[in-house]
């Protein structure tokens, strides 16, 4: 048993792996005032309304965290409640992939990790577009397996916060998918700004990574609003919103000590 943790900057996301199979999800807000004993609390109730034995003792710990307030807190959280030394992503770890940013360390290690993931699905030239609330990333990985680098833009949360923060008669609305291009209340045209504004967005960063890169590539969606943009996209091929945790658990067996 493997458990894998991605603490993004809006969501964690927690996995049970057994061998091959994610068998338990959860996702849960990132709160980096939240301490480990908080956070063991928390999962040993969701490990146990699943049914899982509690204390948990499983295989290893795997986790990828880009809220550096919080990598000692999960180093915590796996010696004390899954009794074992996590493995996290960063430097010295092996992934298997060239990492051809001028400063590696710079990467996030979801972008890493995701990209490992997509090429292993793959094994082409891949771009990851990786929907979350706080940024939305486009990771390029060649045909022969090599971090390129990519493109960070604002998360449609984010955003939403920034519109009503900043426009005094704009006010929240749902991010659902409107009848129509054209809004005919101010909900319909925020809404059509968010998800077809948005998706133009994406779709044209994607050509122009496709034009500028000059190899056939796939494109894959994930993070917890890929749902939302890829039926409307004309360059999304495929959404895996576990990808990220595929991607752990493919680290943790390329570290696994003999």
């Amino acid at each position: 048993m493997l458990v894998a943790i991605d603490v993004g900057n809006t969501h964690t996301v927690v996995g049970i792996y057994e061998g091959e199979e994610l068998t338990h999800h959860w996702r849960i807000s990132t709160d980096a005032e939240r301490t480990a004993d908080e956070h063991g609390v928390m999962l040993q109730v969701l490990l146990s309304a699943a049914g899982l034995g509690v204390p948990l003792k499983p295989e290893g710990v795997v986790i990828a965290c880009v809220v550096p307030p919080l990598n000692g807190t999960f180093e915590v959280l796996a010696r004390k409640y899954f009794h074992c030394h996590p493995l996290t992503v960063g430097p010295g770890i092996k992934t298997g992939m060239s990492i051809l940013y001028e400063n590696p360390k710079e990467v996030g290690a979801d972008r890493i990790v995701n990209a490992v993931a997509a090429y292993d699905r793959y094994n082409s030239a891949v771009i990851v577009v990786d929907f979350s609330g706080t940024a939305t990333t486009f990771d390029y990985v060649s045909s022969r397996g090599e971090y390129v680098g990519g493109v960070i833009a604002p998360g449609l949360e984010i955003s939403m916060n920034a519109l009503v923060e900043h426009a005094a008669k704009l006010y929240r609305v749902e991010l659902a998918r409107p009848r129509e291009v054209v809004g005919r209340t101010t909900a319909a045209a925020i809404q059509s700004g968010f998800v077809f504004g948005y998706t133009a967005m994406v779709d044209g960063l994607v050509d122009r990574i496709i034009h500028e890169r000059g190899e056939k590539t796939r494109v894959i969606a994930t993070g917890g609003l890929a749902e939302l943009i890829a039926p409307e996209s004309a360059t999304i091929e495929d959404v895996d919103e576990f990808l990220t945790l595929k991607g752990l658990r493919l680290i943790f067996e390329r570290n696994r000590r003999p």
